[in-house]
């Protein structure tokens, strides 16, 4: 969180013509918070591994990805985690799922979030993640993403060609550039400083940032369950987007918890209950 606070303040100062490279800092930076003592904890008590996932566009090298693992149940559970966040955000959803039987619950902190080192992180590390565990540790039955990591567990599967028996998207992010532009409107970047940054991006990692949109990325079948969970005065993924997604893909089922927010919704005890009870109705 100080490295943010640092690039906002040096973005302040050199607003009239900021540098390229601090926007893209600015950007694909994830600031990290503390874990309290009760994930500190819940850490203690968990399996650790780690798998490698290799960053196409930064680095180009292997970062390592820390993977936390609860019980070891024949059911397979993956969290991910959304941006800025790490696998103990979800503390309150793993006090409960250790509660249902013959699950093994997986989470794990995404390069450049948490404990997991990397200096930038981005939508496809994410992604690739989510596709690095399920190809070397264990095929998820059951994948949960909040934010972000809705998006990227869309994105991993397709490219899996895996229809696990149960999807769940919490506050699912669904346009990336429309996103970007809140965070770069939140510290005043100008129309053409945005341009420049949007123009930028599509020589790094080949597409515009438009491409991550996924009312058009979307392709599985109608068939899979997949139950969406979303707050209808989130403003960090809007209303007004989800429901062009929900409407283009009637096969969603999608429930509005309000006055949760965007963060808290992982909090929420209505929210956990709706999950357990669909993980628990599973055969």
């Amino acid at each position: 969180m100080k490295r943010l606070k640092q690039i906002v303040n040096e973005l302040k100062l050199t607003q009239a013509a900021p540098e390229a490279a601090l926007l893209r800092e600015f950007i694909f930076y994830s600031p990290k918070m503390p874990l309290r003592l009760h994930q500190e904890q819940l850490i203690a008590a968990s399996k650790q591994f780690s798998l490698q996932v290799f960053d196409t566009y930064f680095t180009k090298a292997n970062v390592t990805i820390n993977c936390f693992s609860w019980g070891n149940g024949n059911r397979k559970v993956l969290l991910t985690h959304g941006w800025a966040s790490k696998a103990l955000d979800f503390y309150e959803l793993i006090i409960e799922l250790q509660k249902i039987e013959d699950l093994e619950i997986i989470a794990f902190d995404a390069p450049g979030n948490g404990s997991s080192v990397s200096e930038f992180s981005n939508l496809m590390l994410y992604a690739d993640s989510v596709k690095s565990i399920a190809l070397n540790y264990a095929k998820p039955d059951v994948l949960i993403g909040h934010s972000l990591g809705g998006m990227a567990n869309v994105i991993a599967l397709q490219a899996l060609g895996l229809t696990p028996h149960l999807l769940i998207s919490i506050a699912p992010l669904i346009r990336l550039k429309e996103n970007f532009e809140q965070s770069l409107n939140s510290v005043n970047i100008g129309a053409k400083d945005q341009d420049i940054f949007f123009s930028n991006f599509a020589k790094e990692f080949p597409v515009p940032v438009s491409h991550f949109n996924l009312t058009e990325l979307y392709e599985l079948s109608p068939d899979a369950d997949h139950f969406l969970a979303y707050d209808p005065a989130d403003h960090i993924s809007p209303y007004p987007f989800l429901k062009e997604f929900l409407d283009k893909y009637p096969a969603i089922s999608a429930k509005s918890f309000e006055d949760v927010g965007h963060y808290k919704i992982l909090k929420s005890a209505d929210v956990i209950e709706d999950i357990v009870q669909r993980i628990q109705s599973l055969h």
